[in-house]
């Protein structure tokens, strides 16, 4: 089991670090606007909750490529690998442009969520740009989902390591105005992300046309680039479920931060900082939960359950473990890291108290995205999609209203919520995944 645990890892690595770098974006973003007024944090708290759904949707789409790919690289098929790249390409370029418009059009909405109105000003010409930089984000991780999907992984990470410092003087210019540039503040993060963004993605299209280690997938493209409408059932049969899940879950997360928007700007600011640090350490969970699923998928493509089963529960102490260290680190820095992105002395009391919450519910987010990632892997993704829709939005966005609300616990309440819904889905998914491997090792 140690060994395939470090074959896991070795997959993992390079994603975690391309995940924590995207994540470091919205962590350098979040403290350099910040910097200006705790407003403007909630202001780009607000837009990130309300494009949240929509956005996670997307990347759940492009989940379908890395999955298929897998699969026809473990029956070592280059032109059924291409075949998937061209169709999945083109479909979540589709999805990009519908999530976009959306966004676009539906910016306006942010007046009807009962939010602090300076607040709703200061995030509507932001939110027009995070709605365009959606297209380029999501076609940059399509191409990243292609390369991981043939273990490629380190491809992706390079582009979105080189990304931060870009992010970062981008910002540096835009938000406070330095060299000449026009001081936009938050409306600057928005430019600098659709940017960096843009540059992204433009510079891994590059490397997957013309290096050599895709080339055969390229070369044989004249063959396999065409539409066919039982590709895009394929992909859609693991895109949709794989977003409904990815949406639901991230759905619960911005549901509840609009909920603590009503209950004033403070106590939004306070919710961004520790959603956006337990954010941060869920990367590495994502990473592992998408390494185990290339492996378990490339291992389904010979029909391999006894190594699917190996794999899913050597994954699975990899989770613990590393949640373990989580709760731990989140415990004993809960003082520290809100200081970090804003001096509000009430804002930094109110987050030390929500990241005690987000500590106690590292290890169930980490085996619950483990437990997704596996199931998807053997696609299995119908099941999975209701059980987690159950987990969340049945047990724990309304235990977390009741308790916020009704019992008074204001903010503190709602992340009860949240730690109730992820440790029933984590148990539902890892039960429902030893059930299935062991049923088909018989």
């Amino acid at each position: 089991m140690k060994s395939e645990a470090s074959q896991t890892l070795r997959l993992a690595f390079p994603i975690i670090i391309g995940e924590l770098a995207q994540m470091a974006l919205h962590l350098i973003d979040s403290a350099m606007v910040g910097a200006i007024s705790y407003k403007q944090l909630a202001a780009a708290a607000l837009v990130i909750n309300a494009m949240n759904i929509p956005f996670v949707i997307g990347i759940g789409m492009t989940i379908s490529v890395s999955q298929m790919v897998s699969l026809a690289n473990g029956r070592r098929d280059a032109q059924q690998v291409s075949h998937y790249l061209f169709n999945g390409f083109c479909l979540c370029t589709l999805t990009a442009l519908a999530i976009s418009i959306t966004l676009l059009f539906g910016k306006d909405y942010l007046r009807n969520l009962g939010q602090d109105p300076e607040v709703v000003e200061l995030a509507i010409p932001f939110m027009w740009l995070m709605g365009l930089s959606i297209i380029p984000m999501l076609l940059f991780m399509t191409l990243k989902q292609f390369a991981d999907g043939l273990e490629h992984t380190r491809t992706a990470m390079i582009f979105s390591l080189a990304g931060m410092p870009v992010n970062i003087l981008l910002n540096w210019l835009l938000i406070y105005g330095n060299w000449g540039f026009p001081r936009l503040e938050l409306e600057g993060a928005g430019w600098a992300t659709l940017i960096t963004r843009s540059m992204m993605f433009l510079a891994l299209l590059f490397v997957i046309l013309r290096h050599k280690t895709f080339e055969k997938y390229i070369a044989v493209g004249r063959n396999q680039w065409y539409f066919r409408w039982q590709t895009w059932r394929e992909l859609l049969h693991i895109g949709v479920p794989s977003s409904l899940q990815i949406g639901m879950e991230a759905g619960a997360f911005a549901v509840s931060g609009i909920i603590i928007g009503t209950l004033g700007a403070v106590a939004q600011a306070a919710h961004q900082i520790a959603l956006s640090s337990a954010s941060f350490t869920f990367m590495v969970s994502m990473g592992l939960a998408q390494a185990g699923s290339i492996r378990v998928s490339n291992a389904l493509g010979r029909s391999d359950w006894a190594k699917i089963f190996v794999i899913g529960k050597s994954t699975l102490v990899t989770a613990l473990i590393y949640g373990t260290i989580c709760a731990i680190t989140f415990g004993l820095l809960r003082n520290h890291l809100p200081i970090a992105f804003n001096d509000n002395t009430e804002v930094v009391s109110l987050a030390a108290l929500l990241l005690l919450f987000a500590a106690v519910f590292q290890i169930s987010d980490s085996t619950q995205a483990i437990g997704a990632g596996l199931l998807r892997g053997i696609k299995d993704v119908k099941t999975p999609t209701i059980l987690i829709g159950i987990a969340y939005w049945v047990i724990g966005i309304p235990v977390g209203y009741t308790l916020a609300f009704h019992f008074g616990m204001g903010a503190s309440g709602m992340w009860l919520g949240l730690i109730l819904g992820l440790t029933m889905a984590s148990i539902f998914l890892m039960t429902r995944f030893f059930k299935m491997t062991r049923r088909n090792q018989v």
